[in-house]
């Protein structure tokens, strides 16, 4: 790490906060903290700050290009949502649910990077000091990592027991239905691809330093992959891209807080 880079506190500043309903702390996965919102409950993991590497190595079965290797350093924490948005959830602030696979604790799908953009600033607006956001991409990868360097944060390999991926796969399925990362966050391989913040562009490894991505850009960064996926592109450094009006049965996003974008 270079010497002039310090990492921030390992604990949130401020905890508990005003809008949490609840929180607390187990013993193997730490801090938790969670809101409710007409009823429905979003809870959000602490993710300590550090540094990890970015992207795969040239040996990594089914590596992309654009998955270049390189340090990244965050040199704050962040909360994270332990589960992609649901439909009951997007259904309460919205007021409708664009999802084709229905079901109130599946993942919202068919939302667009605008739409979720457009979810965010209602919540902000209803919960004063909420302060959501999508996660940079960046943020996204050290959270499904946990400290990993396989493919996948289970390991090299993955099952559909682990996973909700593959070709003979029909649809999503509940969050929270498949075992979770060693952070407590579950589902962040398969499922629903998730929203990132960023722009979508090659690495900048002179830029290392809470990367945000591109200024500007015609995609927004999709991680994570989906339940039609294969295993190539549900692993760990797999990295897409559409316009921010795209919309699919297999795109979702998940909660972020703790920066503003």
């Amino acid at each position: 790490m270079p010497e002039n880079i310090q990492l921030g506190s390992s604990m949130p500043e401020e905890f508990p906060l005003h809008w949490a309903s609840d929180w607390g702390e187990d013993k193997r996965y730490g801090l938790w903290m969670a809101f409710t919102y007409k009823g429905v409950r979003q809870c959000f993991r602490w993710i300590k700050p550090g540094k990890f590497m970015m992207g795969s190595p040239e040996n990594e079965h089914g590596r992309y290009d654009r998955e270049k290797l390189h340090e990244v350093i965050l040199t704050e924490g962040f909360w994270i949502a332990e589960t992609a948005c649901t439909q009951k959830l997007w259904e309460v602030v919205m007021g409708e649910n664009p999802s084709r696979f229905k079901g109130k604790n599946r993942p919202v799908e068919r939302v667009s990077w605008n739409e979720c953009k457009d979810f965010l600033d209602r919540m902000n607006g209803m919960m004063e000091g909420l302060d959501l956001c999508l996660p940079t991409e960046a943020e996204w990868e050290y959270a499904c990592r946990v400290g990993t360097q396989t493919p996948f944060s289970f390991g090299d390999s993955i099952t559909e027991e682990q996973v909700n991926y593959g070709y003979n796969r029909e649809e999503t399925v509940d969050v929270r239905s498949l075992p979770c990362n060693n952070w407590g966050l579950y589902e962040m391989h398969g499922n629903v691809r998730e929203w990132c913040q960023d722009w979508y562009g090659e690495y900048d490894i002179d830029n290392v330093v809470n990367p945000t991505g591109p200024t500007a850009g015609s995609g927004r960064v999709l991680r994570g992959g989906g339940w039609i996926d294969d295993a190539r592109d549900v692993r760990s450094a797999y990295r897409d891209h559409f316009d921010p009006d795209f919309r699919d049965n297999d795109t979702g996003f998940r909660l972020s807080r703790g920066h503003k974008k």
